[in-house]
């Protein structure tokens, strides 16, 4: 009897997509560029674009980046993808996690290749220093989390065989 793969996870990823480009599309009906709600103290929705990575990272280039970054998304996602399909579908961490960074990145993807850029709106600051952290948006957050889902694996793993020892 085979065993169940990883790629079922792959639900997971298809609801990061959706609520990503969901929230993007419901962001750019209501907001003009640049404009700002407050919702807390601490935190604003901003409709933002992003022509680069994390942090505008290259944002200021001719546009090569727009294609360098689809491509790396599109090669992360598949790589990702390769070790659903060897992993087994009972590693619910490693899984999840997988499966969020792939929807994270196709969502950032496909927002990249039909506009050019990224639309972020998610804006959290400090009001006593003025210091706002990088506007972001969902497939973001996704990326984040299934990253220290990664590293919380990792170490988790890491002290079952130093418990077996």
């Amino acid at each position: 009897m085979q065993k169940k793969s990883g790629l079922i996870w792959l639900w997971l990823s298809l609801i990061v997509i959706v609520g990503d480009l969901w929230s993007k599309y419901v962001i750019v009906q209501n907001f003009n560029l640049y404009d700002t709600v407050n919702v807390l103290p601490i935190f604003n929705l901003t409709y933002a674009r992003n022509y680069g990575a994390a942090f505008s990272f290259l944002a200021n280039h001719d546009g090569w980046q727009t294609y360098f970054f689809l491509g790396l998304a599109i090669v992360i996602s598949l790589a990702l993808v390769v070790m659903l399909a060897r992993s087994q579908a009972g590693k619910k961490l490693e899984n999840s996690a997988y499966a969020m960074i792939i929807g994270g990145a196709l969502g950032n993807a496909i927002d990249r290749a039909y506009n050019g850029y990224v639309v972020d709106f998610l804006d959290f600051y400090w009001n006593w220093d003025g210091y706002h952290f990088a506007t972001f948006n969902v497939a973001d957050i996704a990326i984040s989390v299934g990253a220290g889902l990664l590293i919380l694996a990792a170490f988790l793993d890491g002290k079952k065989e130093k418990n077996k020892e």
